[in-house]
């Protein structure tokens, strides 16, 4: 039996809840769970990975979980930094989508993120799931998951960025695909322009780690950087996967893209580029097709644009 909780909008599907299942609920043999987790306080993940979840169940017939912030009421609030209910679910699930900023949770909702992390099952991140959690120093027991753990997991920590120049009022990085890539995640992804300010992950005296595959690359189009090219160059990879085997202790499939801006998902190229991520990640490359998934209309979706505090207050959970 599938339950509707979500409200649609003109060509799209927003759901509004803290803990979300769509999609058939799980039988032997049956549809894969995927796990969204939207925790960050910047970039309106709590809007935007609703939107992916809806898009992978109404047309991929994924099950769905979306997992948010929230308040000591229940209200979904982005600025709630040590409370994701809900995280136990991951025990059961087939896959996490993880974007989380400046994190700091208690164990009993964190250590099921990790448990999932070192199960071989695969795991998609997005912009600040690079500095996903942030403890104390003097707290010796999580502080590595501050550095080392998106690097161990995605390929990379949270170094600086290029400035986010009259932050939603013009594109700040263009993207490109990799030349030459037949990679199925780039079926159908044209070059577009972003929203997200260029995250730098390499060049200088910084390396992605172990052996990533680079899919696509973002060319800074206003730098803070301007004077110092050389240690933090223009351009830089923006989406990139990685391929382990199952009992390295790391999930087998891994994307990771640095985009994520609310507005980036008006492109149809950005939308199509994570959908077919996360696909990749699942293992159904074959459901992707030569032009590209179907990812809906863009131009009607108006989220608040990114800022600390630009979110819709006083949403509470559908039941």
């Amino acid at each position: 039996m599938t339950t509707t909780l979500f409200v649609i909008l003109p060509a799209i599907l927003l759901i509004q809840a803290t803990q979300i299942t769509t999609g058939t609920p799980p039988v032997e043999s049956g549809p894969p769970h995927v796990v969204f987790i939207a925790g960050d306080e910047e970039y309106r993940s709590e809007e935007s990975l609703p939107l992916l979840a809806s898009i992978l169940s109404r047309d991929h017939g994924i099950r769905t979980t979306v997992l948010y912030s929230l308040d000591e009421e229940g209200r979904i609030d982005p600025n709630a930094l040590d409370n994701i209910p809900g995280t136990e679910i991951l025990a059961t699930a087939d896959m996490l989508v993880m974007f989380t900023r400046f994190r700091a949770l208690p164990d009993e909702q964190l250590a099921p993120i990790l448990e999932f992390a070192k199960s071989g099952k695969p795991v998609v991140g997005l912009r600040t799931a690079t500095h996903a959690f942030r403890y104390p120093d003097e707290d010796l027991e999580h502080a590595s998951l501050n550095r080392d753990w998106p690097r161990e997991l995605f390929g990379q920590r949270w170094i600086t960025h290029h400035g986010h120049f009259d932050d939603g009022k013009s594109p700040l990085t263009h993207v490109d695909p990799v030349k030459g890539s037949t990679h199925p995640i780039l079926r159908g992804v044209s070059p577009f322009d972003a929203y997200s300010w260029l995250y730098h992950v390499e060049g200088g005296e910084d390396a992605l780690s172990g052996e990533p595959t680079s899919l696509a690359i973002g060319t800074t189009l206003k730098s803070y950087h301007a004077e110092r090219h050389d240690r933090f160059p223009a351009s830089n990879p923006v989406a990139w996967i990685y391929e382990h085997e199952s009992d390295s202790g790391r999930p087998s499939r891994v994307f990771f893209t640095t985009l994520g801006h609310p507005y980036d998902f008006r492109s149809t190229s950005c939308r199509r580029l994570v959908l077919q991520g996360i696909l990749w990640a699942l293992g159904r490359d074959d459901s992707i097709p030569a032009a590209g998934i179907a990812i809906g209309r863009t131009d009607d979706w108006r989220p608040p644009n990114s800022g600390i505090g630009n979110f819709r207050p006083n949403r509470r959970p559908k039941s």
